[in-house]
């Protein structure tokens, strides 16, 4: 493609002819290939407008960058947010994808995956091929791309949303991070809907928001680039999260002011089987049973309804698709031979610990188990949080191994004891996680629910640096076969 096509609709000056063919965009310079075009973007740690020579020495035919650099044999395109710029020039590049399916986006602190899930699952039970870009990866027909963000690159973005097209998708759903917005990963193009599901804090410090208030700013930044927004009105926060859209705005929730509402929301229990069952009011009248345990599943399926509706799905692809969801780590069901139920859930601080384990108390188990560990090389404040959570909430806490990275697992241990004695909840210490896991299946008793916390969909574990392979799922079926 030419470079001057690739940079329509930009403001840049330029030091060279960008009449010239392009065969790709590359912002790693170890990445370089023959005649791309070099991105220039300003991370955390690496600003690789530092390496831009060396891009171009190593093929490059062009340069993109926004702050001052000096390259020899090769066009200097000079732009305000190279970010931005990538954004533009990747839709250009994939042919604009966006254009030739229904992108829907998603922000909130939590419930961005199992919504996004819920969407896909009513969509193709009706019928409609649906890709998703998000935390568990790209998912295109039965195939899983891993990818390292929640949102990639808005190169990856735009090229997994050609993929999806040229496979026949009809839809796509893209989780976007409160970063990816920042970032301009999802930069580009219109999503045809953007859906909010709630705010809380999180991601304040380090290398991600400044301020609450950023954090805020930045996914406000989503119904501003959508044609359609729709709101979780029952989230107090929502005022500030469509602060000066530009979008048509629909609302959800249970209030009575809500678009489209929930009614008469009751738990369905049985060993194995945690759910719920809602009608839907207001827009739609039905009722649907989800077979993901408690009242933020509620929000979540009547989000994705919400989107659903848009799309040309009959109510029997709606209650199909919130009854057959499933969702990789987000409280999901393994089956066992015992009269207990089994989860696995992604919750790995003390918020989400506090929402799944409150979440589960509802359905009157005879014991609660949480089994749990905690981040290596994260803040020591969050393991004091996790014990003093799982103490007050869980009947015994597993204490065992997370990804300890770089710390001693024993130290890390120590510090969630030091959260755990602030309750008078029983615990006992088991450092391997397989035995871990082991011991609370042999030690399960009928009508127990143990929920096996912060691993989610992961199947590693990081130990020193190294990620070892460890898929919870695996370990259950080796502990019924007796492997381990």
């Amino acid at each position: 493609m030419q470079l001057k096509n690739m940079l329509e609709g930009l403001k840049y000056t330029c030091s060279g002819s960008v009449n010239m063919e392009i065969t790709d965009i590359v912002y790693d310079s170890r990445k370089v290939v023959k005649d791309c075009v070099f991105v220039c973007l300003c991370g955390s740690s690496v600003d690789s407008h530092d390496f831009a020579q060396q891009a171009v020495d190593a093929g490059a035919a062009a340069v993109v960058a926004q702050r001052p650099v000096t390259v020899r044999n090769a066009a200097l395109i000079t732009v305000e947010n190279t970010r931005y710029a990538m954004a533009v020039m990747a839709a250009a590049f994939f042919g604009h994808p966006a254009d030739q399916i229904r992108v829907v986006g998603i922000t909130g602190t939590k419930g961005k995956t199992t919504a996004s899930y819920m969407i896909r699952s009513i969509l193709e039970a009706g019928g409609i091929k649906t890709g998703l870009i998000g935390t568990i990866g790209t998912v295109i027909g039965d195939e899983v791309i891993q990818t390292n963000n929640t949102t990639p690159e808005s190169y990856d973005v735009q090229r997994f949303l050609r993929l999806m097209a040229d496979s026949g998708c009809k839809a796509a759903v893209i989780e976007a991070s409160s970063i990816g917005l920042k970032d301009h990963r999802v930069s580009g193009f219109a999503f045809d809907i953007g859906l909010f599901t709630n705010f809380s804090p999180d991601h304040i410090g380090g290398s991600e928001h400044k301020t609450l208030e950023e954090y805020m700013q930045c996914k406000n930044m989503l119904f501003k680039q959508c044609r359609t927004g729709i709101i979780n009105i029952d989230d107090e926060n929502y005022p500030g999260i469509i602060e000066g859209h530009t979008c048509k705005i629909e609302t959800y929730g249970f209030s009575q002011e809500a678009g489209l509402r929930a009614c008469n929301e009751k738990l369905i229990s049985r060993p194995g089987y945690l759910g719920v069952h809602f009608d839907l009011c207001g827009q739609l009248d039905f009722g649907v049973d989800v077979d993901i345990p408690g009242r933020f599943s509620v929000y979540n399926a009547l989000a994705a309804v919400a989107v659903c509706r848009h799309f040309d799905v009959t109510p029997q692809a709606i209650a199909q698709g919130l009854n057959t969801v499933k969702v990789k780590g987000r409280v999901e069901p393994v089956k066992v031979p015992g009269n207990y139920t089994l989860l696995i859930d992604y919750a790995h601080n003390a918020l989400s610990m506090e929402n799944i384990l409150e979440t589960l108390r509802e359905y009157q188990p005879n014991r609660l188990v949480c089994l749990f560990g905690a981040g290596g090389n994260r803040a020591r404040s969050r393991r004091y949080e996790m014990g003093e959570v799982s103490g007050k909430l869980a009947d015994l806490s597993v204490i065992t191994a997370d990804n300890s990275r770089f710390e001693d697992v024993m130290d890390i241990i120590e510090d969630i004891k030091v959260g755990i004695a602030k309750t008078n909840g029983k615990y006992v210490v088991i450092p391997d996680r397989k035995e871990a896991i082991k011991y609370c299946m042999e030690n399960a008793q009928d009508g127990d629910i143990v929920v096996l916390a912060g691993k989610g969909h992961e199947d590693y574990q990081e130990i020193q640096g190294v990620k070892y392979h460890l898929d919870e799922r695996e370990v259950i079926a080796d502990i019924i076969d007796g492997k381990i």
